[in-house]
């Protein structure tokens, strides 16, 4: 009878673009973390290791991170998430112009053909 034992658990923390060293794509990299728990009759009481990795989604390998990098990557992770967006905006003029225009929801732009 089984009354001990161990559980492993992985929580994928953020989603990070950075080129990856094996196969050099600029692609997502997981941030994932790793806890391994003792359990005692299924119930896990306490960590006994944790573990962070980056898993590249491109190629999917591992590369294991050092503890005093994580919070620098949490930061970037959520500098990509919160920042302005990335795209270049149309310039003035443009038939694309008419995309930035603020207008009441579910109404089509006043320079549409009918």
């Amino acid at each position: 009878m089984l009354i001990f034992g161990w559980q492993t658990r992985v929580h994928t923390l953020a989603i990070i673009t950075l080129i990856c060293g094996h196969c050099g794509n600029p692609a997502a990299h997981a941030l994932r973390k790793v806890v391994t728990k003792f359990e005692f009759f299924f119930i896990p009481l306490f960590p006994i290791s944790t573990k962070h990795y980056l898993e590249c989604t491109w190629c999917g390998a591992s590369f294991p991170v050092a503890k005093p990098q994580i919070p620098e990557l949490l930061a970037r992770a959520n500098a990509e998430t919160m920042g302005p967006a990335q795209y270049p905006q149309p310039v003035a003029g443009s038939p694309h112009a008419q995309w930035t225009q603020q207008s009441a929801p579910n109404t089509p732009p006043t320079n549409w053909q009918r």
